[in-house]
């Protein structure tokens, strides 16, 4: 039996062995530069895109809020005029009323206050007037939710941050109003001196303001709602395409870390955003997209619209101390107090059940359309009662 060539058996092993040899070979160091390098134009093509796509919409959407509370404006007046407001119930009613038809809460505190700093009202009145002013803030997020929802969004995803802002906030101001109440009747607190020379504005209102006032300028007074919806779709086109898909429905947070699911860390955003923008409307209604698109769960929602519902009286004071003074300042901050005062309380000892019951309230209310309906009239129902009530 013949046996195979010795070289050839050599030459193999002699292949095998080089080979080893190269693939042990330790690889050369990358450099930062090449790393960068590495990367695709297109990445950072699309990255800048969606950054663009985001300052845009971001930028169209407080212009759409903006023409809509304007468009709205000429309405409220008219309920101003027509309707006689007397008792503390009719005047939360009021408040709230007129929170829909501004389709913002700061601009009917701003009226509360300026009714005090007439004599039309008194500081109860006020303090109560301003209360039902954010409950009724809370409907530019179900219009908002709405609108998201005609576009072809889940309506579970797109109306529930809505009901969800409102029972958050019901939840919170209804308890403060009480305490703020008590504390005006029993004057433990006294008027606070502070001063101001001008009202307070955002960045986004320095860029946005002109804007608005041109519109108006060369728009009849009917238009400016239609406007404002337009362009709030076109708003709503940009985020889209700004908001990366999230596989799975999981939360974009949860890649770079966990704070974001601390109900501390959503609370101080939400107080953050709503001092940046000055308006609740705005950074509630901010949720409505980032909650379609999975970026931030319901569950996370919830401490951000507490934070937001406290540094929502920043301009407020202000606006106070511009038009009504000392008194009128001492109100507004009594008020702004006692909701971070509840919003604090429930964090620090009652956060799991608070959640838990408004969480599943909530998804009680949604998942039915007979009760979405029902809540939806409800909402309207109850100021309107209110609004008759001379007690």
């Amino acid at each position: 039996m013949e046996q195979p060539p010795p070289r050839e058996t050599t030459s193999l092993s002699a292949t095998v062995r080089t080979e080893d040899q190269q693939s042990v070979t330790p690889a050369k160091p990358i450099t930062i530069s090449e790393m960068t390098t590495a990367v695709p134009k297109s990445a950072w093509l699309t990255v800048a895109q969606r950054l663009a796509y985001a300052l845009i919409g971001l930028l169209l959407f407080v212009l759409a809020l903006e023409l809509l509370k304007c468009g709205a404006a000429g309405y409220g007046k008219l309920l101003v005029e027509q309707l006689n407001i007397t008792s503390l119930a009719s005047v939360l009613g009021f408040g709230w009323l007129l929170a829909y038809i501004f389709l913002s809460g700061s601009p009917v505190a701003a009226i509360a206050v300026a009714f005090f700093a007439s004599g039309t009202i008194d500081g109860l009145q006020t303090f109560t007037m301003i209360t039902g002013s954010r409950l009724g803030a809370s409907f530019i997020v179900l219009f908002v939710g709405f609108l998201y929802h005609l576009r072809g969004h889940r309506r579970a995803a797109s109306v529930a941050i809505g009901v969800l802002a409102f029972l958050t906030t019901a939840s919170i101001y209804l308890p403060a109003l009480v305490l703020g109440y008590w504390l005006l009747q029993s004057q433990l607190i006294g008027v606070i001196t502070a001063t101001v020379n001008s009202p307070l504005n955002s960045v986004i209102d320095i860029i946005v303001d002109p804007i608005v006032a041109f519109i108006v300028h060369i728009s009849p007074d009917w238009s400016l709602l239609i406007i404002g919806a337009l362009i709030l779709l076109s708003a709503f086109s940009l985020l889209d395409r700004a908001i990366p898909d999230v596989p799975g429905g999981q939360s974009v947070f949860g890649k770079v870390g966990q704070l974001l699911y601390r109900p501390w860390a959503m609370f101080l955003l939400g107080a953050l955003i709503t001092s940046f923008t000055l308006s609740v409307s705005v950074s509630l209604s901010m949720l409505v997209p980032l909650t379609v698109r999975g970026l931030i769960r319901r569950e996370n929602a919830l401490p951000y619209i507490m934070g937001a519902n406290i540094t929502t009286f920043i301009d407020t004071l202000v606006a106070a101390l511009i038009i009504g003074g000392a008194a009128a300042f001492t109100i507004v901050l009594i008020e702004m107090i006692c909701v971070a005062f509840f919003s604090l309380l429930v964090l620090l000892l009652f956060y799991r059940p608070f959640a838990r019951i408004v969480l599943g309230t909530e998804a009680f209310i949604v998942s039915s359309t007979p009760r979405l309906i029902g809540f939806l009239g409800l909402i309207f129902v109850i100021p309107l009662v209110l609004l008759f009530v001379r007690w």
